[in-house]
């Protein structure tokens, strides 16, 4: 018997980082009606890096209701809005070298994907980040919250 539980033991520890490193990525759909799926992510403080694929789900092209994934401090998102707005959609909306801006996806056509990785240290744990798509009129209403954290 404690051979066998040695062996059970051994089995889930070996399956432990495989299990890991798959929560250290989350699909985010950008959705008509100016919203994301989800609206909250959690990034595991054991990530070393992080990585979000947007998948745009809806069928208009970019330039009439593109969608795109940005990260930021959620007291600098509403300046960053302002800023890409005077950027205009050959910048995605967004200014060009904002070092505000955390992570962002390029802006996408419907049925497109695109993926950003982003180192989980440059993040402080427990503190809320914003995330956005930076098109005019979606900004202000297609939002989520990420946090790092269990």
């Amino acid at each position: 018997m404690k051979i066998l539980n040695f062996c059970l033991a051994a089995l889930c520890l070996a399956w432990l980082p495989a299990h890991a490193a798959h929560n250290c990525s989350v699909d985010v759909e950008g959705q008509p009606g100016k919203k994301f799926s989800p609206d909250r992510i959690v990034v595991p403080a054991a990530c070393e890096s992080f990585t979000v694929r947007l998948v745009h789900v809806g069928h208009n092209s970019k330039m009439k209701a593109g969608h795109n994934w940005v990260l930021t401090r959620p007291q600098e998102t509403d300046a960053i809005m302002r800023d890409g707005i005077q950027a205009g959609a050959e910048n995605d909306w967004l200014k060009p070298g904002d070092t505000r801006v955390l992570a962002k996806t390029p802006m996408l056509g419907g049925q497109e994907t695109a993926t950003v990785t982003f180192p989980v240290a440059a993040l402080t744990a427990g503190q809320p980040y914003t995330y956005f798509c930076s098109f005019p009129a979606h900004a202000a209403q297609m939002r989520g919250t990420l946090v790092v954290g269990d």
